[in-house]
């Protein structure tokens, strides 16, 4: 198996395609809105059954390497490479060089991470007050096995012994973070602590967040596994591969400050919910999150350093463009307070969730004296390098007329001051995608259409093959579409599967996405009716095709003066126009 195979056996299309697309269960199928199009229903269709999604609205099609190249603008080298990172499939293994270091580095690390996990396991259960903590918290027992929460002996060699039993290394368990040098020998990294383990998207364990259980004043109360080979503070979210199907359904996700609260929300059914590594969420962390919504709900601790983190995290969701909202709750200092008192109100705060821009207005207004000129000032700068970045120029007058009113300000002077340099740190640049900057093609898109539809209907029903007998292969566009054409005129009393026949090997992809369009659009119709149908697309598409090299021609006829050239293209001009007739 090569390495394009391996990646797609590992992965499911849908759950690649909803990182980027919220879809719904249609049948056999799953159906979402168009990320290329403003179209407002669902005409976006994945197949898990065929492997390829299809999207009506744009003509665009192909299977999961096609769709994240087109989401990220990438070439099929970086979709395999990103693709690969998804499903933990070693590139290296495929290549002629060997990088068996870096490989076996990264695997010994996960497996050691494991072993880990099942080991704190162990002495969760066995460790009283321990358990009698995370009981006192409120966690059930089944959370407890979710979340595979476990105890970190105190000893300092319990879990550096264990897995040298099992055949590791000292540089091993180090490399997974699991391991420090103290008094020049190697000794446990996390000793009396409540171990939370930390998992990427998929669930496999990369790394551990330790609570003290204790009490030792000079001792850090949380510590988190250092950067390693599979860990990165700055890009894992907690959580994320237990909510991101709650994310979907839901449509939007909810971030918050500590793994605890995440826990605790689960437990009581929002499971919607995620955390940063404390208050230190990155870009990163929010293009993470972009991947399953763009609907973001923001719930830090109501202390100041929470405060003053979520005012940080604002400009960059602007800057990635996702809709940010912030949480506010009353009656507790963070969400798993609040949940232990009522579970009911942390959904009603969450449902009332204030939009960035109106949160950061009503915060300055309580800490700043509007009625003085400083307190103008200082209002109208903080705000102002927030409302450049809404990218809507109705939502920027809102603000405007906004803050004018609440400066007791003319409109004219905000608006002035607004239009002042901004800062190079400001300028917000567009994703570098070319795809989704360009604008597409319509009338290209919808020749396309009538090509693909024409022979979806001719390739899934034998008996309409007859219509394809008077077209030519000019008729549609070089490539798939033609060689299709060619295919089932030449063959017309085929019987097989048509991803299966030879000639079409190359084609695969292509032929399962016109058997979708026929499944979707045509395969409920009655005979009679899918022939009158077939009848006028191919009118239509003869008809385009002769519109289309008509006016090729009047280009040529404006740009020569040769007679002959001239009489050449008249020629062929009343010959395209037979067509129609």
């Amino acid at each position: 198996m090569d390495a394009v195979a391996e990646v797609k056996s590992r992965l499911n299309i849908e759950d690649v395609v909803a990182q980027y697309v919220q879809l719904k269960r249609a049948g056999r199928n799953f159906k979402g809105i168009s990320p290329w199009t403003n179209e407002k229903t669902a005409s976006f269709i994945v197949s898990p059954e065929k492997g390829i999604w299809h999207d009506f609205s744009s003509g665009k099609g192909g299977d999961v390497f096609g769709f994240v190249m087109e989401m990220e603008g990438l070439d099929f080298r970086g979709a395999l490479e990103q693709l690969a990172r998804q499903a933990g499939v070693d590139l290296e293994q495929f290549r002629g060089e060997s990088n068996s270091l870096a490989r076996s580095r990264k695997t010994r690390a996960l497996e050691a991470l494991e072993l880990a996990t099942r080991f704190y396991q162990k002495h969760l259960i066995a460790n009283q007050s321990a358990l009698d903590y995370l009981k006192n918290r409120g966690f059930s027992k089944q959370t407890l096995l979710d979340w595979h929460l476990g105890y970190s002996p105190a000893s300092g060699q319990a879990l550096t012994t264990f897995l040298t039993k099992k055949g590791f290394e000292t540089d091993d368990i180090r490399g997974a973070g699991l391991a420090t040098i103290r008094s020049g020998r190697p000794s446990d990294m996390f000793r009396g602590r409540i171990m939370i383990p930390l998992s990427d998207s998929r669930g496999m364990v990369i790394g551990f967040t330790a609570r003290l259980l204790a009490d030792e004043p000079d001792a850090p109360k949380y510590i988190n596994t250092p950067a390693t080979v599979v860990y990165d503070k700055s890009r894992n979210i907690f959580g994320l591969h237990l909510a991101k199907e709650a994310i979907r359904k839901e449509g939007f996700v909810v971030a918050v400050e500590g793994q605890m609260d995440v826990l605790a929300s689960h437990q009581a059914g929002v499971t919607n919910v995620v955390a940063s590594a404390g208050t230190a969420m990155t870009e990163m962390h929010l293009r993470e999150l972009k991947r399953f919504t763009g609907d973001i709900r923001l719930c830090f601790d109501a202390d100041r350093a929470g405060i003053a983190a979520t005012e940080r995290v604002i400009p960059l969701a602007q800057k990635i463009e996702v809709n940010l909202r912030v949480i506010n709750i009353k009656g507790a200092k963070d969400p798993d307070e609040l949940i232990q008192k009522s579970a009911d109100d942390w959904r009603k705060a969450i449902n009332k969730a204030v939009y960035a821009p109106d949160w950061l207005i009503e915060r300055y207004k309580s800490e700043l004296d509007l009625t003085t000129a400083q307190g103008k000032k200082q209002f109208t700068d903080a705000l102002l390098a927030t409302i450049r970045r809404l990218r809507d120029p109705v939502e920027q007058e809102h603000y405007l007329k906004k803050i004018a009113e609440l400066t007791d300000s003319s409109f004219e002077a905000v608006k002035s001051k607004f239009g002042g340099t901004q800062p190079d740190n400001q300028v917000l640049r567009r994703p570098k995608n070319p795809d989704l900057s360009k604008p597409l093609d319509l009338g290209l898109i919808d020749y396309h259409k009538l090509q693909d539809n024409l022979l979806a209907m001719a390739l899934m029903q034998p008996k309409l093959r007859d219509l394809l007998g008077s077209l030519k292969p000019e008729f549609f566009s070089e490539g798939e579409r033609r060689t299709v054409l060619e295919f089932l005129q030449k063959n017309p009393d085929f019987k097989g599967q048509p991803s299966t026949a030879k000639q079409l090997q190359q084609q695969g992809d292509y032929v399962k996405i016109i058997a979708l369009q026929f499944e979707e659009l045509y395969q409920s119709l009655a005979y009679e009716d899918l022939r009158e149908q077939a009848i006028n697309l191919k009118r239509r598409l003869i008809d385009r095709y002769v519109k289309i090299q008509n006016r090729a021609i009047a280009a040529e006829m404006q740009s020569t003066t040769d007679e002959k050239e001239l009489e050449k293209l008249t020629r062929r001009a009343d010959k395209l126009n037979t067509l129609i007739k």
